[in-house]
Parts: structure tokens; C-alpha cells; sequence
């Protein structure tokens, strides 16, 4: 009990802030000319300072085990959830094939960062959360290789490694190797200062754009339609694939780090920037939008449940 009232402090504030961009919008403070600048500061800037605030001086990270496994573990699990999801789209000949492609991203791309982060961060502290951003590098290379390049749009004209090389990718490439070989002891004080304080901001303006998001397109919603897709969504984001993760902690050799890390995972709701993606190449991102709130809606009760039980197996 202590440790779903425990799990239930870290979500709260994280629901309430997406609640509170929600409403920002629909009252006029967020316009929507500011969405793509917030969007890029926050991509460019933000998440990189936070990133290098939880990578540097992390003395997990000097472990080869919680540097080669994770983002293996990252890109597979998204790999396997994208195959099952479009496997099971056609086998039951749910919408047309772009509606299918959608499914199979948004369903596959659960919530890696955005909801995690803070979670983690709460539950065990600055070690465990920098094994999450490397894991979280083979989820991004995932999503732009596999769920862009192949499923979404893999006639886009625009380079893979384009795609692949954002900011906060970069910023683990960097930040990895300064720490893991000592350099970041040489760093003055002041740029840590200047880490913490902007990655600080990187979790609030990412969860107040979510509100934004579901503001935007709430009205488009109705549940009477895709029903299939739902389903199929549901079951296998919260069911199947957190039965998944967990049986990978349990099974595989893994660092108790990075083991917190899969099941904190396995706990995620389907993720928003599928929304955006799909709508950017051609896919259906009422399909994702209906993904990602139901599952985001029913995670204020799945991630509780599936953390503490998580935790509770690979511990005995």
C-alpha cells in the first residue's frame, strides 16, 4: 500500500499539469502560433539540458551493462509492439491500410519520456533515470526508422539519418561518452547549474503541449468508430505488452536499474507524438489521437497496478 500511494504522489502532479495545458488553451493563454516554437525550444534546448543533467557525474552510466543492453531492449520493444499491432490490424482486416499503418505506430509508440521521466525520477532517483534516456535512444531510432521509414512513410525523400539526428539524440551521443570516460569532472560548475535549471522546464512545457494536443482535437473525437482498433490498441498497450516488459526484467540479465526501467515502461500509455507524425506523413491521426487519450485516461489507474506489481516480482 505504501508503494501505490507512493506511485499515486509521482502521477498526480503529472496529470494535473496536462489537465492544466488542456485548459490553457481552451481558455486562450496558448495560442496556437506558439505550438511549433515551444515545440523546437523544447526539442532543441530543454530536453537536451535535461539529458546532460541526468547522464553527466551518473555513475551507473560507467557500467558497459546499462550502456549496450537498454537501447537494444528500447528499439526492440517498440519493434515487436508496432509488428504485433500491424499483424493484428490485418489479420482482422481492421480500416484501410493507412488507418493500419497509424494503428501499428501509435499502438507500438508508447509514452517514453514525457510521463517516465518525472516517475522515475521519483520513485529512484538520478541513476536509474539516466539508464531510461539510454534506453529511450533505441526508442527514438525505433520511431523515426522503423515507425517512420517503414511504416508511416518509407517513400519519403528526406535522409534516415536526418530523421534519426535530433537534439535530444544528439545529446545522449555526447553526453554518454564525456561521462563515461570522466571527462564531465572537468566541466565548471556553473554549466551544471545551467542543466538542472533549464531541463527543470523540459517536463511541465512537454506535459502543458499534451494538454494542448488533446484541447485541439477533442471535439474530432467520437469512440462509436475504429472500435476495432481501440480494442485491439487496449489490449495490447495495457495487457499484453506490460506482461511483456515485465517478464523481459525478470528474465533477462539485466541491471536492477535497468530492470526499473522495463517496468516502469511496461506501465506507459500509448504516445502523443504519433499524432503529429501521422498528420506530417500522410497517416490517420484520429486513430492515434483515440489511442493516446483513452490509454493516457486509463493510466492514472493501469500504472499504479502495473508498477507495483512490477516491482513487486522482480524483487522476490
Amino acid at each position: 500500500m505504501e508503494m501505490t500511494a507512493l506511485i499515486f504522489t509521482a502521477i498526480l502532479p503529472i496529470f494535473l499539469t496536462i489537465a492544466l495545458g488542456f485548459l490553457a488553451r481552451r481558455l486562450g493563454w496558448i495560442q496556437k502560433s506558439a505550438d511549433s516554437s515551444l515545440m523546437a525550444f523544447m526539442l532543441n534546448l530543454l530536453f537536451p539540458a535535461l539529458f546532460f543533467s541526468l547522464i553527466l557525474e551518473n555513475p551507473a552510466l560507467r557500467q558497459a551493462e546499462n550502456l549496450l543492453l537498454p537501447p537494444l531492449l528500447g528499439f526492440s520493444t517498440v519493434a515487436v509492439g508496432m509488428g504485433l499491432a500491424l499483424f493484428l490490424a490485418r489479420r482482422f482486416q481492421w480500416g484501410d491500410s493507412r488507418e493500419r499503418r497509424t494503428f501499428s505506430l501509435a499502438t507500438g509508440m508508447y509514452n517514453y519520456g514525457y510521463l517516465p521521466i518525472p516517475i522515475m525520477a521519483a520513485l529512484f532517483g538520478r541513476e536509474t533515470s539516466g539508464v531510461l534516456i539510454v534506453y529511450n535512444l533505441g526508442v527514438e531510432i525505433a520511431m523515426w526508422v522503423l515507425g517512420v521509414g517503414f511504416i508511416l512513410s518509407a517513400h519519403d525523400p528526406k535522409p534516415l539519418w536526418r530523421r534519426v539526428l535530433n537534439g535530444p539524440v544528439i545529446a545522449i551521443l555526447i553526453a554518454v561518452p564525456i561521462n563515461a570516460l570522466g571527462w564531465s569532472a572537468h566541466l565548471p560548475e556553473f554549466c551544471f547549474g545551467a542543466f538542472d535549471m533549464l531541463g527543470a522546464c523540459a517536463i511541465p512545457i512537454a506535459l502543458i503541449l499534451i494538454g494542448v494536443t488533446f484541447a485541439d482535437l477533442f471535439k474530432e473525437l467520437s469512440f462509436r468508430e475504429h472500435r476495432g482498433f481501440l480494442a485491439g490498441g487496449l489490449s495490447l498497450r495495457i495487457l499484453v505488452l506490460p506482461l511483456a516488459f515485465i517478464a523481459l526484467a525478470l528474465l533477462l540479465p539485466a541491471s536492477t536499474e535497468l530492470q526499473r526501467v522495463l517496468v516502469v515502461q511496461a506501465a506507459m500509455p500509448c504516445a502523443v507524438f504519433p499524432i503529429v507524425l501521422a498528420r506530417h506523413y500522410g497517416g490517420a491521426p484520429i486513430i492515434a489521437l483515440k489511442l493516446a487519450l483513452i490509454t493516457t485516461c486509463l493510466s492514472f489507474l493501469t500504472i499504479p497496478l502495473w508498477i507495483g506489481l512490477g516491482l513487486h516480482w522482480i524483487a522476490d
